[in-house]
């Protein structure tokens, strides 16, 4: 395969060796360019267009989300910002995802072998991803622009890191049904569209979105703004309870657990679970153990496997599973094996998870 092929744009000279090392490290990037800013990004464009542009939010001359408008209204390339996260910024981060790039992630923790690793590890997969996103140019809203190598790296780990797979499911059925969704690589964009759906009075919603730290809790507030449902940061011991929506803190797995027959949330640190933190196997996997049948679930789009193993675990349980379809997936790759692995009874377009959703869970 060719090297995906990448134009780092960042103000700081530091900032650019850092990522240059880091992305370099993997056999599969090559760096064809390093900006300052985004009148310099743009004369490298027009020399050797990049597959993949990674992209500040601050810097002079030209903000980068301005220049993230113009680009996809003109020349749509994937691009993944890499911002200093702090509350403040992640506001920024998710205009960033709504004008149109792919991913937003923290700039790397370098102070540790394993901080750095950990970076290595996100940052190389999150260009992957990006290189294979489907991207549709965007209405102008502007002016014109003008003139993973695993080498050291702790092995892929499965959810029996955090949670073992339990041998048998539960059998107990409750008065309330949990709905658990998971999503990476377009699934900002994606799980919008699906929660704008629920009405008010919808099951319990537990949901991994894989995203940094600081930047779960702006997500699920913008949400909360735009849904029917109420939607918060899931912190641990809430419940899942009827008309409202539990978004996977960043940096933290979330798992589903029960008391009775009442559902609540535990949320714990661990390793990275097939390379992430939250990982959707490790919810999916809860689900199975403590909801079984009475739960459903939806794995939408996303770049690798996670969220393939637990969703299967979650049919083999009992519980109804439903996958997005190629066509309306950013990139396919979590549903596709899902689907392989035969943990997916329904495929269905973006527009249908929520109506398929709720034509499988108990009304009250």
């Amino acid at each position: 395969m060719d090297k995906i092929k990448v134009l780092i744009v960042d103000d700081s000279a530091l900032v650019r060796q850092t990522l240059v090392a880091i992305l370099e490290s993997d056999p599969m990037i090559e760096i064809i360019g390093v900006a300052a800013d985004p009148y310099i990004a743009v004369e490298r464009i027009k020399e050797c267009k990049p597959d993949v542009i990674t992209l500040d939010i601050e810097m002079p001359r030209m903000d980068g989300l301005t220049f993230l408008k113009k680009l996809m209204s003109q020349h749509p390339i994937p691009v993944v910002v890499i911002s200093t996260l702090t509350e403040k910024g992640t506001d920024s981060a998710l205009l960033a995802l709504e004008y149109g790039a792919v991913e937003v992630i923290a700039k790397p923790k370098v102070n540790t072998k394993t901080l750095l690793e950990q970076s290595k590890i996100e940052l190389c997969g999150k260009v992957k991803a990006a290189a294979q996103a489907l991207i549709r140019k965007r209405a102008a809203t502007s002016s014109s622009i003008s003139g993973s190598s695993s080498d050291g790296v702790e092995p892929k780990l499965s959810a029996d890191a955090v949670l073992s797979k339990a041998k048998y499911a539960s059998l107990v059925q409750t008065t309330e049904s949990v709905i658990a969704i998971g999503a990476s690589t377009g699934g900002t964009e994606a799980l919008r569209v699906v929660l704008e759906e629920f009405p008010a009075d919808s099951p319990g919603i537990v949901v991994v979105q894989h995203m940094p730290e600081m930047f779960t809790k702006q997500f699920a507030k913008r949400l909360n703004e735009l849904c029917k449902v109420t939607v918060k940061e899931a912190e641990n011991g809430d419940k899942v309870i009827r008309g409202q929506v539990l978004i996977a803190p960043g940096g933290k797995h979330m798992m589903v657990k029960r008391s009775g027959a009442i559902y609540h949330v535990e949320i714990i640190d661990g390793p990275l679970v097939n390379r992430h933190r939250p990982s959707v196997d490790v919810l999916f996997r809860s689900v199975a153990r403590y909801a079984g049948k009475n739960a459903v679930g939806a794995i939408l789009t996303g770049m690798g496997d996670d969220g393939a193993i637990g969703l299967l675990e979650m049919k083999e349980a009992g519980a109804y599973t439903v996958a997005q379809d190629e066509k309306t997936c950013v990139v396919f790759g979590m549903p596709k094996e899902a689907i392989k692995l035969g943990g997916v009874e329904k495929i269905v377009p973006l527009s249908e998870v929520t109506k398929t959703l709720l034509s499988k869970v108990k009304v009250v």
